[in-house]
């Protein structure tokens, strides 16, 4: 089984570098599943149910969410689809499910989504005891585990990797925007990687206007973000997983 995961989605940029491309990817890879994180498609803060349906419609299966999980007030109407996940350390009367069980080419698929909480600023529970509760409720049940640990401290992502080790498929990073070099099959077989990266403008501060954040860094003045503009590009993961122990083999990154 071939799983793809796609970087967080930033802008308007963002999405039409997934609709230009990831068929092809698709295609290119005989992907089986995909996992795309939406959290930062609508103007770079949350998702929109019109953009939510339009990544679906790119035959994705399950779109993961962050820190701007809240940010569009659109996202009470559509957080409890089957094929949204959103942060499982919330607060647990937060809606929306924190992992779903997915079932794929005769595979029970779980993704469960968790965020980070250092220098996060986000109300949430300890993610590592959230985890371990949620795979310890589901590891007999399903073929495959995923985890998008949405967090901005590479400690905390690695740490997750090596907690979680030979009890989930696979473990990738998103939040920071930019791709890791550090894609690897932990001891016990997990994969892992720090930081899957984006898709969104590529002549950027991390999908964000260049100048704008040149003033807020020389100023320290609160001036709001604004989306860049310009060429895009896609960053994504390929995990290839062995039909039979259910472990990742070999993992590519893919950049286009």
């Amino acid at each position: 089984m071939n799983i793809l995961t796609v970087g967080d989605v930033v802008g308007k940029t963002g999405i039409e570098e997934l609709k230009n491309k990831l068929p092809k990817i698709v295609s290119d890879n005989n992907i089986d599943f995909i996992v795309v994180n939406g959290e930062n498609a609508a103007d770079g803060m949350g998702l929109t149910e019109k953009l939510y349906k339009e990544i679906l419609s790119l035959n994705v299966d399950v779109v993961t969410m962050g820190n701007h999980t809240w940010a569009k007030r659109d996202i009470f109407s559509f957080i409890d689809d089957k094929q949204i996940v959103r942060p499982a350390n919330y607060p647990n009367n937060n809606p929306g499910k924190g992992y779903r069980i997915f079932e794929k080419k005769g595979k029970k698929i779980a993704v469960i989504d968790l965020i980070g909480r250092v220098t996060m600023s986000v109300l949430s529970e300890n993610p590592f005891l959230k985890a371990r509760e949620i795979v310890n409720s589901i590891k007999n049940n399903v073929d495959i585990i995923i985890v998008d640990f949405h967090g901005e401290a590479t400690a905390e992502k690695i740490a997750m990797g090596y907690f979680l080790d030979g009890d989930v498929t696979i473990i990738f990073g998103t939040h920071t925007h930019v791709q890791t070099a550090d894609e690897t099959i932990l001891p016990k077989g997990t994969a892992y990687i720090t930081d899957i990266g984006m898709t969104g403008p590529i002549h950027s501060v991390i999908g964000m206007d260049i100048d704008v954040s040149f003033r807020r860094f020389t100023t320290s003045f609160p001036e709001r973000y604004k989306m860049a503009e310009g060429p895009g590009k896609l960053n994504s993961i390929l995990f290839s997983v062995d039909d039979i122990s259910n472990k990742v083999t070999k993992i590519t990154r893919i950049n286009k």
